[in-house]
């Protein structure tokens, strides 16, 4: 027990890894633990009660909200207003940004971008799902109400990002320029504890994730890569493997622990890609490239692309160094849709 480190201890023992604040990480980071501990707590209650299925209503981007979205949403939202740090918050489950008007609010430093429940129509399944947050200092001035500028920040400007993954246990990832660092909850103790500390993604990987069912709709350079993973090529390590679980955080652990690369290119009926920018690729790609990874449009860095929309959206390929390259490699050598 002496070995343990809470994710409370091992904030305070790196607090030099967030030079913008002093003690504000660990507030900010305790609200965003909290809202996980109760949104985990419904999770595992999935099937037993009323929890799991579609509340009848879409979201901004015309999706099927399920009831464990609405939930998930509203919890870190009330965690996140209640601490001092945050001045306002963007999710994907909300039309706009959410400004708290309370003073302290009004005075904080921070806004917080999120996807409070990715995956989740996974849950009616018993498949894993998890919360994706970012983190950004405003740039409107203290102790005005936040403005979409404050939230239309590109990835780089990030000063920390993670995410929970609810499956055969919970864990928390996060990181803030320095390293990735993981934490598996204890609920025996109700505390986060570190498990992973510095996680690196491998150069190389044999896994591809991508959903193949969309295959006649992709870019042609996606196509050859796929065929290019399928293979019989020994010496080459080849075929490569393919997992895909539809639960974005789901396959990018699972890759970051055993090198891979996640792929959800542009379509013909969805042309600019599926995945939100803000929500779930800028804090995926400043958590990858933490871990030695990259994460690209195809074309370009993620972090580099400047937002000019809440709900915009971007093709995403996010892994492996020498995975990213080779579909880039690609997509270069075949720009054209068949």
């Amino acid at each position: 027990m002496s070995d343990i480190r809470t994710l409370g201890e091992f904030i305070v023992e790196k607090q030099s890894d967030f030079p913008h604040a002093s003690g504000e990480l660990s507030s900010l980071l305790g609200s965003i633990k909290l809202a996980a501990k109760i949104v985990n707590r419904e999770i595992n209650k999935a099937g037993l009660v009323d929890i799991t299925g579609s509340v009848g209503g879409q979201n901004v981007q015309g999706e099927d909200q399920q009831k464990l979205d609405v939930y998930a949403n509203d919890k870190f939202k009330a965690a996140l207003e209640a601490r001092d740090q945050v001045c306002g918050v963007a999710s994907e489950e909300e039309d706009e940004a959410v400004a708290f008007n309370k003073e302290l609010n009004r005075n904080a430093k921070y806004v917080v971008l999120m996807d409070p429940l990715d995956g989740s129509s996974n849950i009616d399944v018993n498949v894993s799902v998890g919360t994706i947050f970012s983190i950004y200092r405003r740039v409107s001035p203290v102790g005005t109400p936040p403005t979409e500028e404050d939230f239309l920040q590109p990835g780089h400007q990030q000063v920390a990002a993670g995410y929970i993954i609810y499956g055969s246990s919970t864990m928390l990832v996060y990181t803030t320029g320095n390293g990735v660092h993981g934490f598996t909850y204890d609920p025996s103790l109700g505390v986060f504890c570190l498990s992973h500390e510095n996680m690196r993604i491998p150069k190389d990987g044999r896994i591809y994730s991508i959903n193949e069912g969309n295959y006649i709709r992709f870019p042609l350079g996606v196509k050859k890569y796929i065929k290019f993973c399928q293979e019989n090529v020994p010496e080459d390590d080849r075929p490569y493997t393919s997992r895909y679980i539809g639960s974005l955080v789901a396959d990018f652990h699972r890759n970051l622990l055993k090198g891979g690369l996640y792929l959800y290119p542009s379509t013909a009926t969805h042309p600019s890609g599926k995945l939100r920018l803000l929500y779930e690729c800028n804090p995926m790609a400043f958590l990858i490239e933490q871990a030695g990874g990259l994460a690209s449009d195809g074309q370009n860095r993620i972090m580099d692309l400047k937002p000019t929309e809440l709900h915009q959206r971007v093709p995403f390929f996010v892994g492996s160094t020498n995975m990213v390259r080779k579909v880039e490699s690609f997509l270069e050598m075949y720009p054209d849709q068949e």
